[in-house]
């Protein structure tokens, strides 16, 4: 893997796969995305029984992600997970939500103490960023505090392994005539410089955006009647692998779904699609 790259943890549910028949509820598979890459390093199904907490530290223990940075939703902000990550050599950004009910009360009055006391009274390190794609104009701000003096006495720091800062970033945008600001917190073993910060969290949206839409909208991942034994679970793994070697595959200018058409109707091209498996780390 190359080295700073983010490794987006999330989880998706093929709705098609819920069994209301039987009393089965949709399988929920959490998998890794490798943003520069743009792979699918591998996945792991959640337990009938459990939730992605779990699930998440067994797909890391899987993947050799040594020096890449390793992101989670708020679901994924927990102390085996951190923990997890630096086991496998790898830094994290969790985002922090009021599932650590004392530590995210505690970071984000250190932000508002942050905006309201003198200048000089805290080390911080900001960065802000300007984006006016598909007509939306976007704002996005980033402070990152790492003093270990502050970090450390915030309440239950100490159990997370080698947290470093505790980063605040602002978005600010318009949604039909009304001006809306939101505030998200983060947890990092990484050094705290703002402007890492803030790229590392709008990468990890990328496994939405290009791993999850594209299974919905390419695949049809949501309207597969798929229900039977294993099968939900083998077809997710499957549209993954396809997934990985259609991205791969430069000769065809064309999307994912155009691909898709083609290697069904050409064998030459199916043959050189399936060629990639060559080239490919295997999907675990």
């Amino acid at each position: 893997m190359l080295p700073g790259q983010v490794i987006a943890i999330d989880g998706k549910k093929p709705h098609g796969s819920k069994d209301a028949g039987i009393g089965r509820g949709a399988i929920d598979m959490v998998s890794a995305w490798a943003s520069e890459n743009e792979l699918v390093l591998g996945q792991v199904k959640v337990d009938d029984k459990s939730n992605e907490i779990t699930a998440i530290p067994e797909l890391l223990k899987m993947l050799s992600i040594a020096g890449c940075i390793v992101t989670t939703d708020s679901m994924g902000c927990q102390v085996e997970i951190a923990k997890t990550c630096k086991e496998q050599e790898a830094d994290y950004i969790l985002a922090l939500k009021e599932n650590q009910p004392l530590l995210y009360a505690d970071v984000q009055r250190l932000f508002e103490d942050l905006d309201s006391s003198p200048k000089g009274s805290y080390t911080f390190d900001y960065m802000s960023s300007f984006d006016n794609t598909h007509g939306r104009a976007e704002k996005r701000q980033c402070w990152t505090i790492s003093d270990p003096e502050i970090v450390q006495h915030l309440r239950g720091a100490q159990r997370w392994e080698k947290l470093s800062c505790v980063v605040r970033v602002r978005r600010e945008y318009q949604e039909g005539q009304a001006k809306k600001c939101e505030d998200r917190f983060f947890l990092s073993s990484l050094p705290g410089q703002a402007r890492q910060m803030l790229a590392g969290v709008r990468t990890h949206w990328h496994v939405e955006n290009k791993l999850h839409w594209v299974l919905d909208i390419a695949f049809g991942e949501d309207d597969s009647r798929v229900r039977k034994d294993f099968g939900p679970e083998n077809f997710a793994v499957l549209r993954h692998i396809a997934l990985n070697l259609l991205k791969h595959e430069h000769t065809l200018k064309r999307g994912i779904k155009g691909k898709r058409l083609r290697a069904a109707w050409d064998t030459n091209y199916l043959e050189l699609v399936l060629s990639g498996l060559l080239n490919l780390s295997p999907v675990v």
